[in-house]
């Protein structure tokens, strides 16, 4: 709720009338759990981690300014997935994103094999900094939506089939001349746009072709974040703008705390029910399990024996 709907409902309901001081001098007595929740201590290794962000709009100096509120999910050895913190942009590039692996790396996290972001200025050379032997992997899935931005809805289809055995080939130089041969072909020439969205993306793209198919789908895409920011949209879309940073990361850990809440109350209702009678919503990410982990976990153990050994 924001501090207009509690007023409204105090006053509607018990006739009290606080002013918004008071209301968010009580409502900051959260402040410490969000400041203990963002300094927590982490694991040592991840072997992957996902960074996706939603935009929300923050008031700075009687301007309200659009800003990007990443979510970093780590997945840890047993699969299971964790919340790490929020950040919000406040610099451009390379600056912002050494303070985040900074954050992470203060807080205990001394390797991870793998970040899926979206493309994202300045982490690479971040993440090059903190851990050297990371490896930076695009997100298939946000490359093949920008890829589609400029392409007609009548040819969206087409064009989606055209792409797949880019992403789909077995190795790096067949996926280039899968690339070539859309680029030859009619919906190449009609949307030059497309080949130079994968042209450009294609170093941060690539490395995921490197390994076998299931381990390829846990790290092609961070949809498994964007299904929590998803419902996070819900909750600030309505609220204009936040007043502070620091009042947009309060939101946003309330929002998390919420809907992982509601689904495990409505998990618990049904709970000695057979299966097929269960409706209740699994784990929005927090503490939920990565699919086929286990086989994932051994491909990735074959390929980065060295770094995955030490903390089995």
């Amino acid at each position: 709720m924001t501090i207009r709907d509690i007023q409204h409902h105090l006053a509607s309901t018990i006739g009290t009338d606080l002013s918004h001081e008071t209301i968010s001098n009580i409502t900051d007595a959260v402040s410490e759990e969000v400041l203990a929740w963002q300094t927590r201590p982490l694991e040592e290794f991840y072997p992957v981690i996902y960074l996706d962000a939603i935009r929300i709009k923050i008031r700075e100096n009687n301007q309200v300014l659009n800003r990007a509120a990443y979510i970093a999910v780590g997945v840890d050895l047993e699969g299971i997935k964790h919340v790490l913190g929020i950040w919000v942009q406040d610099t451009e590039g390379s600056a912002f994103w050494a303070h985040v692996c900074a954050d992470l790396a203060n807080r205990g996290v001394r390797d991870v094999l793998i970040v899926c972001c979206d493309g994202l200025k300045g982490l690479p050379e971040a993440i090059e900094a903190t851990w050297p032997d990371s490896m930076v992997q695009t997100c298939v899935v946000h490359l093949i939506r920008a890829a589609m931005r400029f392409v007609a809805y009548s040819d969206r289809r087409q064009v989606a089939a055209a792409l797949k055995p880019i992403y789909t080939a077995p190795n790096e130089e067949t996926a280039r001349n899968a690339l070539a041969d859309y680029e030859a072909s009619e919906l190449g020439k009609k949307y030059p746009s497309t080949v130079a969205t994968w042209a450009n993306s294609w170093e941060r793209f690539t490395p995921f072709l490197q390994f076998p198919p299931m381990l390829r789908k846990v790290i092609y895409t961070t949809n498994s974040i964007e299904s929590l920011n998803f419902q996070l949209r819900k909750v600030t879309k309505n609220r204009g703008h936040f007043p502070s940073t620091d009042a947009a990361v309060k939101l946003l850990w309330l929002a998390i705390c919420n809907i992982e809440d509601k689904r495990a109350l409505e998990r618990e209702k049904e709970r000695g029910k057979p299966a097929d009678q269960r409706r209740a919503s699994g784990r929005l990410v927090e503490g939920q399990v990565v699919t086929n982990w286990k086989q994932a976990l051994a491909q990735l153990a074959a390929a980065y024996p060295d770094r995955i050994n030490p903390y089995l």
